[in-house]
């Protein structure tokens, strides 16, 4: 199982992630990646409660099935509950129809996989990863990844990981376990290059493959601006005004903060795709457009030689 490289869709926004997204426009969001060349497309329980799997799945059912690469996720089951009520303090706008139970053993990992395919509306996935197993590496390291194994040796999924928003644990499961794939959030990315220290070079020299997400820290690289948020909290005063002076090099340059924040994710050797989490066709079309436009050598120069980048990559 190969990941396709490049440019991924990350479906947690077509499940109202904080605003209502209609059917329309989430099927439109895939429809327009796909035009764009979009083959990877990640997905999770988590992601309102299932309506991203169902939205996801529903939209890819109008393409060959072997011509796109899909993953979700397990560790967060689904459990039906009454009492009504939103979603909305986990950060989606729909009906509170289910709770979320943690659960990475084996059980729990095949019944929450089985509700994924359903949802999806598939008979396999390529890639499952452990979500966020950060407050249960025991069960995650014992159980949880056993079962992926075991899943992977009967041919149910083509390949395995973990996906997380640190470093630390992807690098141990990377050194210590056979997956496949990691899914790192935000954690290399041109204000936190955390990953470069350790989990980028060991998985390039065990051959596992990284998928980055959050690639503008959740909004502060895509528009920095007072109020804007870094890891889903509004980003403190040095952090904003780092991206500010950011935003200024890349326009001296001809091209956006967007453009370079992608590049730079996309140019470690260890990275296989890039999510970006768009929700409508028009975010779909920018982050494209943005993905594709060259970053000169100049900037990159430009920003190591004002302290603003510490690394030699790109």
């Amino acid at each position: 199982m190969t990941i396709p490289r490049g440019l991924g869709f990350g479906a947690a926004g077509i499940a109202n992630l904080y605003t209502e997204v209609t059917d329309q426009q989430a099927h439109d969001a895939v429809s327009a990646a796909w035009r764009r060349g979009v083959r990877y497309y990640d997905t999770a329980p988590h992601y309102g409660l299932g309506l991203s799997e169902r939205r996801l799945g529903a939209a890819l059912r109008e393409h060959p099935r072997e011509e796109y690469t899909v993953s979700t996720k397990v560790g967060r089951r689904l459990e039906p509950r009454d009492g009504g009520g939103d979603d909305l303090a986990n950060g989606f706008a729909v009906p509170a129809t289910h709770r979320r139970v943690w659960d990475f053993s084996a059980d729990g990992i095949r019944r929450t996989l089985d509700g994924s395919l359903e949802r999806l509306g598939l008979d396999r996935v390529d890639v499952v990863y452990l979500h966020d197993p950060d407050d249960h590496a025991e069960t995650a390291f014992r159980e949880g990844y056993p079962a992926l194994e075991e899943l992977r040796s009967q041919g149910v999924v083509g390949a395995i990981g973990v996906g997380m928003n640190q470093a630390e644990m992807l690098t141990r499961f990377v050194r210590d376990t056979d997956v496949d794939v990691v899914l790192c959030a935000g954690r290399y990315t041109l204000l936190d290059q955390s990953a470069r220290t350790a989990l980028l070079p060991t998985a390039v020299e065990r051959g596992v493959r990284v998928v980055l997400g959050g690639a503008f820290n959740s909004g502060l690289l895509a528009d920095p601006r007072p109020g804007a948020t870094f890891d889903y909290a509004e980003a403190p005063a040095a952090l904003l005004e780092k991206s500010l002076r950011m935003q200024r090099i890349a326009r001296r340059h001809g091209i956006s903060l967007r453009a370079a924040a992608l590049a730079f994710c996309a140019a470690h050797p260890a990275v296989a795709s890039v999510l970006v989490g768009a929700r409508s066709a028009v975010e779909v079309h920018d982050c494209a457009d943005q993905f594709a436009t060259p970053v000169p050598a100049a900037f990159w120069q430009e920003l190591r030689d004002t302290g603003l980048l510490a690394t030699e990559e790109p």
